[in-house]
């Protein structure tokens, strides 16, 4: 046996079975840990996971990825995923029924595909253009970023952008990535957003990816699979209660189903919510910053409708009008992603706390009525049956300037993770892969 053999491997617990923790578990387990992964649910995922409802498998919230998710892609591929047949892979676009605009990236290289697509968008006109031009230009020399932090719309008023150019690109767009509207939203994160699809290097990584799988099969159930394959384990139904420090490592205290009472490890990574993992860190380390996190909810509307109902694209913007209860921001045709859910719909409700106390019924009715009118079919008015789903958690509300907490904690052996944690990208799937991986590596360099 060699002395690399003979080197006992690291015991490690990850705490919480979203895509932050299924990460960090992953990179974990591929560098020779023994893996504990804990999950209070029954399902993995967290607040990106599969749902049921009238006897279909659908997602607690529709979710596009971007060429430019580079780490999300990698795991995937690590834990066996064939990216190419599990996503749908379409250019760059921002499309509306009707025609109120049409801007779809051609499939040339970067950044030709965006001059293109600029140049044969329909519904702008020339003032939009030279404004979305002048915008791009002066944020690539700029470096996507600025000195100090504004709002998404200081940024678009300091460079002059149009009403309509606002209206139907630059609002959706905001709301799409980072929850929040325009007028709280931080510019610097935004830019970020940009900066890897408007301004990619690489037309591919302005390439959206639509999951033709559910999102617990996407990555946090492969992810599960190759755990269990390095000797690790995966606990669902197990809530991790407490931690306690015992020296050199911790000791969990665990309650569920077979719950693992004071079980060691060497080191521990919380990747659970923000408010769990205060709860669970706070009397270790001080992540006082935690708190100062708000959270906006995503509301995703089904409507299944006969089949053979389809729409001309696998997915259209909408015209977010509120003060005329128009609440949908996009529509997916799940139809078109997968096999056996022929005329199913998904309306997408970004920044929905205005939507929080209407009856899910009325929402319901508002948004088939909001499709028929703007695709100018009377047939969407009346589905077979509707189903809203709200993650009230969806992400934290990223304001500018917001302080957001460090992977580490300052405690040997003890690291967080999560969507939440410092970086430059919003509360995305994205964000939560990055973090887990810093957070395994912080384990492993320890």
């Amino acid at each position: 046996m060699s002395a690399v053999d003979a080197t006992p491997r690291k015991t490690v617990a990850v705490v919480g079975g979203g895509w932050a923790g299924c990460a960090a578990a992953v990179e974990l387990a591929a560098s020779g840990s023994r893996v504990t992964l804990f999950e209070a649910a029954h399902v993995l995922g967290g607040r990106a996971r599969q749902a049921c409802i009238n006897g279909v498998l659908v997602d607690n919230g529709q979710h596009i990825l971007l060429g430019a998710y580079t780490e999300s892609l990698r795991l995937m591929r690590m834990v066996g995923i064939d990216t190419g047949a599990a996503m749908l892979r379409l250019p760059l676009q921002m499309r509306y029924p009707c025609d109120s605009m049409d801007f779809i990236a051609a499939r040339l290289p970067a950044p030709v595909h965006l001059l293109v697509a600029l140049l044969r968008a329909k519904g702008l006109a020339a003032a939009d253009k030279l404004a979305l031009a002048r915008f791009s230009t002066a944020a690539r020399w700029m470096g996507w970023v600025l000195n100090t932090d504004c709002t998404v719309a200081e940024l678009l008023d300091r460079f002059d952008q149009t009403e309509r150019l606002i209206r139907l690109l630059w609002r959706p767009l905001c709301i799409a990535a980072l929850n929040i509207p325009p007028e709280d939203a931080s510019a610097n994160v935004f830019l970020s957003v940009l900066r890897d699809s408007l301004g990619a290097n690489k037309r591919a990584a302005s390439d959206m990816l639509l999951p033709r799988t559910d999102l617990t099969a996407l990555f946090p159930e492969s992810a599960a699979n190759f755990i269990r394959s390095r000797d690790g384990s995966v606990l669902l139904g197990q809530t991790v209660r407490q931690l306690q420090r015992h020296e050199p490592g911790w000791r969990l205290g665990t309650s569920g189903q077979g719950a693992a009472e004071n079980t060691y490890f060497d080191a521990v990574v919380v990747a659970a919510s923000s408010v769990q993992t205060a709860t669970l860190v706070g009397d270790h380390a001080d992540i006082g910053l935690l708190s100062s996190l708000n959270h906006e909810p995503i509301t995703t509307c089904y409507l299944q409708y006969p089949p053979g109902v389809r729409l001309a694209h696998p997915f259209f913007a909408l015209r977010d009008e509120p003060d005329s209860a128009k609440w949908g921001q996009f529509v997916f045709d799940r139809g078109q992603l997968f096999s056996d859910q022929e005329g199913l719909l998904a309306v997408i409700v970004s920044a929905a706390s205005s939507v929080s106390a209407i009856d899910k019924g009325e929402l319901e009715r508002a948004i088939a009525i909001q499709l028929t009118e703007e695709f100018g079919r009377p047939e969407l008015a009346v589905p077979l049956w509707a189903r809203t789903i709200s993650e009230k958690r969806a992400t934290f509300a990223c304001t500018p300037s917001l302080p957001r907490p460090g992977n580490e904690t300052g405690v040997e052996g003890l690291v967080i993770a999560g969507d939440y944690t410092d970086s430059n990208y919003p509360s995305t799937l994205e964000s939560a892969v990055r973090s887990g991986v810093r957070a395994a590596q912080l384990i492993l360099q320890g």
